[in-house]
């Protein structure tokens, strides 16, 4: 087995944390508690957070009633990833060969910077320096045997003393009193404190056989891990290439067209800057900021690949929905970088021409280019409790509604299948038992008689089977804007089926099954 590397580690406490009051347009006070949270489970929080007791793990509703004034972020990976890249980049230039462990960690051969700065706690210092003056004011570092070794010293350390240096061949004697949840697997963590082993020290006095035949080989590695033999090198990253491009307005502009105008030779050098590495680019952020300090930012996608041409619309349309409310000055400068790219071979033109569906695309964008980003929309099903407000129109090239957006808990919504006429308005309709008297629905749910006719328009048809009712119950809460209704489905005696709903005695066709 390799011996282990000598790693130099920085670590961001809190990073999710960080990266939202460094990205966020409108950032909450420095002293404000705030937590992430992904699957209403607290990911992360600040420091104030924590002094109101508010622990990862915790379910949201525990942490706000711990600390009702918690401000409530959702946890963004992306949003992780994106800041902390420019972070990398700045510790590359003074220690190139950067690993990322995860945005808020990363990890860097200790030999090259002891070297050049004379010592692996000198080299761990000037690093901590140096993101301190970006801005960093908690950054924790420290240099022992393996990335895994390195990454707890890290988190022993102290705001006041941010370094700690692990010794060679010391990692054994550091490891040892930390418990065996440190290595990150539930299940092995778990089955050791039954078996009445709580340590690293304890888990690396086991025989490396029986572990072997007991978990595998991924045991065998975590008990390698727990004795402090990291054989797992640092493997940097390859630097990304610099495809983002940035123009300032001085002074600053006010009229759109100026600002496209300005934008024309910066998109085309970043077109032409993907297309020498072979990329296109699917999705495009663009970011404006006005000389007061505004700013408007912005991913926008594209259902081919961003020509020069389509760059700049975006920037226009940003303006021209964004930029009403946002700049109350002139705009100071626009940046433009890739969200996401492509393989410039998948978006090649056919041999034989580009088909239909590229003449369409081509047309639609047209279109939207002379008269504006929602000029072209395209009709999708999201989701709500009503069939009017789940028919959503999403502009051309935006991303429609996902599976996982119309699956969000909606209760009280209409399972599939949906009707396959939806009234805009609901068409207002009459619903009466068999002596003629109207169908209502109480309290409870109850039914004053079983429905028997229904009216709509001129029509007068017998009802020959229904199901319900179904209730829908939304804002219980607000006394202006509550609402409570029950649903029907009916099939007349012709064949035809309704879906009907009854609000406050008041019967209406919501759809109909065709």
């Amino acid at each position: 087995m390799r011996e282990p590397t000598r790693s130099l580690v920085l670590w961001f406490p809190d990073w999710p944390v960080l990266a939202y009051r460094r990205e966020a347009a409108r950032p909450p006070r420095a002293d404000a508690p705030l937590a992430v949270f992904e699957n209403n489970t607290v990911v992360a929080c600040s420091a104030a957070a924590r002094a109101h007791g508010v622990r990862r793990g915790q379910r949201r509703r525990d942490a706000q009633a711990l600390c009702p004034s918690l401000v409530v972020v959702a946890a963004d990976s992306v949003r992780d990833a994106r800041v902390f890249a420019p972070v990398v980049a700045l510790v590359e230039e003074h220690a190139p060969g950067v690993q990322i462990v995860r945005p808020g960690l990363c990890a860097l051969r200790a030999r090259g910077p002891a070297r050049y700065y004379g010592g692996e706690e000198e080299a761990a210092r000037m690093l901590v320096r140096l993101l301190a003056a970006e801005g960093f004011d908690d950054i924790r570092a420290s240099v022992a045997d393996g990335v895994f070794t390195a990454e707890h010293a890290a988190r022993v350390t102290r705001p006041d003393d941010p370094v700690r240096v692990v010794a060679g061949g010391q990692a054994p004697a550091f490891l040892a009193p930390l418990p065996v949840t440190a290595l990150d697997d539930v299940d092995l963590a778990s089955l050791l404190a039954r078996l009445g082993v709580h340590t690293l020290g304890e888990f690396a006095a086991m025989p490396v056989e029986r572990v072997r035949e007991r978990f595998a080989e991924r045991g065998a590695r975590l008990h390698a891990l727990a004795s402090g033999r990291d054989s797992q090198p640092v493997q940097p990253r390859t630097p990304p290439p610099e495809l983002r491009r940035e123009v300032a307005f001085e002074p600053p502009l006010e009229l759109a067209d100026q600002i496209a105008f300005g934008m024309r030779v910066a998109a085309e050098e970043f077109i032409a800057r993907l297309g020498a590495l072979n990329l296109v680019c699917t999705e495009l952020r663009v970011v404006l900021w006005g000389e007061r300090g505004e700013r408007s930012e912005r991913v926008w996608l594209h259902p081919g690949s961003f020509d020069a041409g389509a760059v700049v619309d975006r920037v226009r349309w940003q303006l021209a929905e964004d930029g009403r409310g946002i700049f109350g000055s002139g705009v100071a400068g626009v940046s433009i970088e890739p969200e996401a790219v492509d393989d410039a071979a998948h978006h090649a033109k056919g041999l034989f021409g580009a088909g239909s569906d590229e003449r369409v695309h081509h047309a639609l964008s047209r279109v939207q280019a002379m008269l504006g980003h929602r000029a072209v929309v395209t009709p999708v099903i999201g989701g709500g409790r009503w069939l009017a407000e789940r028919q959503v129109l999403v502009p051309w090239g935006d991303r429609a509604v996902t599976a996982k957006e119309r699956s969000r808990p909606w209760p009280g919504s209409l399972p599939d299948p949906l009707p396959a006429t939806v009234y805009p308005e609901p068409r207002r309709v009459e619903v009466t038992d068999i002596a003629g008297a109207p169908v209502t629905v109480g309290e409870r749910d109850a039914m004053s008689a079983p429905p028997a006719i229904l009216e709509a328009g001129d029509r007068r048809v017998r009802i020959r089977e229904w199901a319900g009712p179904w209730p829908i119950s939304e804002r219980g809460w607000d006394p202006l804007r509550r609402r409570r209704a029950h649903r029907f489905q009916v099939v007349d005696a012709d064949g035809g089926a309704w879906l009907l709903v009854v609000e406050e005695g008041e019967w209406r066709a919501e759809g109909r099954y065709d």
